[in-house]
């Protein structure tokens, strides 16, 4: 006679095992007929004298080495290696002396621009962002929005009526998960950053800003090649594999004859069903890998002690980020009263209040745990 299931549940702590993963739907079909029973997780491992804190944090030394390595070398952002291995394959600092940065916080990029154009003292170098951003020396920051003119005008007029040499781009939109919907929202971000690039930029000058790589970024590149003579597609050694992020470096800014720049009428993409740049029309872009092939692989775990035989110790982040978005939730979190989903009484609209009457939603609702920072530890006391 076969065994009854409840023989199969040997232990107590097998049995709430079991039970939790019936409620999460996360035990396959065979575990809930008793084909076998499910196996328990293994304990993570724990230093003594270390806190759970403490732990988070090394967690993350370990999964992310470019992260680990910034702080180390006073970066504030693990971004800085992008554009210093992006430097190392075209050369971009070669010759340049003024420079604006767009969409610059946290400023990593605005560091490395700082000391790789060797600026001294500051005026050469502008940043530019919505959020508020810590003071860099050699750095002038404008705290305004790409699209308006003023911003544009604010640049030129620091430089003393010059154009740049370099305009750079990092920006990108808060993410979705919903690929159609990120690209595109990429791509839009992406055309804004050109269109002033075409208020500040020298001829001959060089534009780099990220891109996602989708289904239709050669319409991308093909808008950027109205504008410069070259546009390649590289893909840093610090950048993730696994992400779809990529730079589009264009050299050679040679605007078409009697181009007028004009933020009035933004250089957004017009209304295509379907990618129509198939076949001849195509545009074929090189895509270029940056960095060296021994370098840190972005993808994977390293241990804390590292090949160099210094012994690990915590570096702590070199620039906490001012007011960002997530403050709020963090705080919440730390002294949990953070919701972990959305209850009904958050959102009391019945049946028949539906029909009866417009869909009117709360001002405000409990914040999702999803919506917190994974990095709570640049969250400002």
């Amino acid at each position: 006679m076969r065994d009854s299931f409840s023989d199969r549940l040997r232990t107590q702590t097998e049995a709430l095992q079991f039970l939790a993963g019936l409620r999460s739907r996360r035990v396959s079909g065979c575990s809930r007929t008793g084909l076998f029973v499910p196996l328990l997780p293994i304990p993570k491992a724990e230093v003594p004298g270390q806190t759970a804190c403490e732990m988070g944090r090394t967690s993350k030394d370990k999964r992310d080495v470019y992260y680990r390595l910034a702080k180390e070398n006073g970066w504030r952002a693990r971004s800085a290696f992008k554009l210093l291995q992006l430097d190392e394959e075209f050369h971009l600092f070669q010759g340049v002396t003024r420079a604006v940065d767009l969409c610059a916080a946290p400023g990593s990029w605005s560091q490395v621009l700082s000391q790789k154009i060797g600026v001294q003292g500051s005026g050469h170098v502008v940043a530019v962002d919505l959020q508020a951003m810590a003071p860099l020396p050699g750095v002038l920051q404008i705290q305004g929005d790409i699209t308006q003119l003023s911003t544009a005008k604010e640049i030129i007029q620091h430089f003393e009526g010059c154009p740049a040499d370099l305009v750079v781009c990092d920006g990108a939109p808060d993410v979705t998960g919903l690929h159609d919907v990120d690209e595109y929202m990429q791509a839009q971000l992406l055309l804004a950053a050109l269109n002033i690039a075409t208020h500040v930029l020298k001829p001959g000058g060089c534009f780099v800003a990220k891109i996602f790589r989708g289904r239709d970024v050669t319409l991308i590149y093909s808008q950027l090649r109205v504008f410069f003579s070259s546009v390649l597609c590289a893909k840093p050694r610090s950048s993730r594999n696994s992400s779809i992020e990529a730079f589009a470096v264009c050299q050679g800014y040679d605007p078409p004859e009697g181009f007028l720049p004009d933020l009035t009428k933004p250089l957004l993409d017009h209304s295509y069903d379907f990618n129509q740049l198939d076949g001849p029309t195509r545009i074929i872009v090189p895509f270029v890998t940056c960095g060296d092939l021994s370098a840190y692989d972005s993808d994977r775990s390293y241990p804390l002690d590292l090949e160099d035989g210094s012994e690990y110790k915590y570096t702590p982040p070199t620039q906490p980020p001012i007011s960002p978005p997530y403050q709020e939730a963090c705080t919440l979190k730390k002294k949990g009263r953070l919701a972990k989903e959305i209850r009904p009484q958050d959102c009391p609209i019945s049946t028949v209040d539906t029909l009866s009457q417009p869909l009117a939603l709360p001002q405000r609702r409990t914040l999702l745990a999803s919506e917190v920072e994974d990095n709570e530890m640049n969250c400002s006391p």
